[in-house]
């Protein structure tokens, strides 16, 4: 599972972004704005896969998308927000053409601050000296 969304956030970077990134197993230690997304298999598991990203990572997709230099707090969450949808719905059509498919709910945004939840497994991706986490957790298990 983590190597679809792998898979993802690294075309995001690419793709979207621009900028080559590099990978590195574990979370990062910086601090962060934090949302995750749940999913659901076709055999039933239930996962929630956390995206956390320093501001340094959400004000690239700021400017990205809507062209700011500088967002506020409430902007950057939003852009958290959807970051998450756009990497894991990626990561959804990913998994469809490899007959793993998923359903995703709605992103939810928990807060400014370090990524402390219990996690089965985590990738930190670096674009520059910005940072984004993707971690995720069997929920079911």
């Amino acid at each position: 599972m983590l190597e679809t969304i792998k898979q993802a956030a690294e075309n995001f970077c690419t793709h979207q972004i621009q900028e080559p990134c590099t990978t590195q197993d574990g979370t990062t230690q910086k601090r962060t704005l934090i949302a995750y997304i749940d999913i659901n298999t076709t055999d039933k598991t239930k996962y929630r896969v956390y995206l956390s990203a320093d501001k340094e990572f959400m004000q690239k997709v700021a400017k990205l998308f809507l062209e700011e230099d500088e967002s506020d707090d409430e902007t950057l969450q939003d852009m958290t927000l959807e970051t998450a949808n756009l990497i894991i719905g990626s990561a959804k059509v990913l998994a469809e053409e490899n007959d793993n498919a998923f359903t995703i709910e709605t992103p939810k945004f928990v807060k400014d601050g370090s990524l402390d939840f219990p996690v089965d497994q985590a990738q930190t991706f670096k674009v520059g000296d910005a940072e984004l986490t993707l971690a995720i957790k069997e929920l079911n298990a």
